[in-house]
């Protein structure tokens, strides 16, 4: 099992001014840890889930190109960009340049997107819940378009582009690999057996939740003909190493892993300490490494 870090939150010690180092900081301890992946969350508003719309947040795509200056193995990624924010094509462009910055190291974390605040607070449209979900599987074919080399247009409901040029190409092949986010049953994962290459999933959810969100998509890419196995599967987690041991954690990935999930991403409350991503590093990332 690969282990990944998510940074849902830059409210440090030290204010604006020091959340470019910290953040540097944080990215470098995690990389030289061994951790396998880094995310932030493609949000303008802190979420409430984490805290007060009015904390500090950054913009997902220029916070991980000023990581990748600074990190040399992880994979980035957004957890996830919500359709509705970017043009499909000026999106696959942006995630296109984060992997030829990077070395390939780009993921495609997209979703259907759903916090109005932050979208009605900035002027961005927020289309009804079955709109963003056909806007989020014509941006899937426009990437798909677009990583495949195809200079043609795209005719969609929503979506007209006249030529998806896309020069220069990604590194990673056959493409960054697209994670999708969320997890509905009849619409996201169907999505993610027909146009993805990863899910997202709680881990919280509980055992006989996740068995049977990954039951239905393996039984999606039975129905599109995909094999099962072509999808990573990932699972999002929050830990605190000042509230459980090791062992613990390390436990939750064996069980984790058995129920078929390869890669879990974890957010941790005081990750600026960077003590807790050293611990990660020395304990927890070699003894998952086996699972």
């Amino acid at each position: 099992m690969r282990i990944g870090l998510q940074i849902p939150s830059f409210t440090w010690p030290g204010g604006a001014s020091e959340i470019g180092s910290r953040l540097a900081e944080i990215g470098r301890t995690a990389d030289d840890a061994g951790f396998a992946s880094l995310w932030v969350m493609d949000h303008f508003f802190q979420i409430q889930m984490v805290g007060p719309a009015e904390d500090p947040m950054l913009e997902g795509y220029s916070a991980l190109s000023y990581l990748a200056a600074v990190t040399k193995r992880a994979k980035l990624g957004t957890m996830v960009t919500g359709v509705h924010y970017r043009y499909p094509g000026l999106l696959v462009k942006t995630v296109t340049t984060l992997d030829v910055l990077s070395g390939g190291r780009a993921y495609l974390g997209i979703g259907a997107g759903w916090n109005e605040q932050e979208s009605r607070g900035l002027g961005v449209p927020f289309p009804p819940t079955k709109d963003r979900f056909e806007l989020l599987e014509e941006a899937l074919q426009i990437a798909h378009q677009m990583w495949a080399g195809k200079i043609e247009p795209y005719e969609g409901k929503h979506n007209q582009l006249a030529q998806t040029l896309n020069s220069p190409p990604a590194l990673s092949k056959p493409h960054p690999p697209i994670l999708i986010g969320g997890q509905g049953e009849k619409k996201t994962l169907r999505l993610v057996a027909q146009y993805g290459d990863a899910c997202n999933l709680f881990a919280r959810v509980g055992d006989d939740t996740l068995r049977g969100k990954l039951d239905v998509l393996k039984q999606h890419c039975e129905d599109v003909g995909r094999p099962y196995e072509e999808i990573e599967k990932t699972a999002l987690d929050q830990v605190n190493l000042n509230t459980m041991t090791t062992q613990q954690f390390v436990d939750t990935c064996r069980d984790l892993s058995r129920l078929g999930f390869q890669h879990l991403i974890v957010s941790m409350p005081n990750v600026q300490e960077l003590t807790p991503l050293e611990t990660f590093g020395r304990e927890i990332i070699p003894a998952v490494a086996e699972f």
